[in-house]
């Protein structure tokens, strides 16, 4: 099996990264530095493409873990939780969509849809964001 991810991204209001292939150790870094950049270059929101992804492993869910903290301002969580008490905080900044049954099932295991937004297409992910 070669550990291979394609990173294509589409920049707009809402900046989406497609990703293709395996997110694991191998693969991290370039999802890492790419969503890194995007925040770089000012970006708010970003949305993740995930429907190309065929496999992620534990150190793939650390890299999603990484870019939702850098994509959700922890003043913003606190924030959300004084406001409503009890409630879940549901990142407004950092989604995913299109994940495979097998992906779903591993985040969802994992309980990063807890507090990460998952969608089933990528336009009703866009339309989340709002206008």
């Amino acid at each position: 099996m070669t550990d291979t991810l394609t990173i294509t991204k589409e920049e707009g209001r809402v900046t989406v990264l497609h990703l293709s292939g395996i997110l694991n150790a191998a693969t991290q870094e370039a999802f890492l530095e790419a969503a890194s950049q995007v925040r770089a270059n000012g970006a708010h929101f970003l949305l993740v493409d995930i429907s190309g992804i065929t496999m992620v492993t534990s150190a793939g869910l650390q890299a999603i873990e990484r870019i939702y903290r850098l994509f959700t301002p922890h003043e913003k969580i606190g924030e959300w939780e004084a406001a409503h008490p009890g409630e879940v905080f549901k990142s407004p900044h950092f989604k995913l969509g299109g994940a495979s049954p097998q992906v779903y099932s591993i985040l969802n295991i994992a309980g990063f849809l807890h507090h990460i937004p998952m969608y089933a297409n990528l336009q009703e992910a866009l339309d989340s964001f709002g206008k």
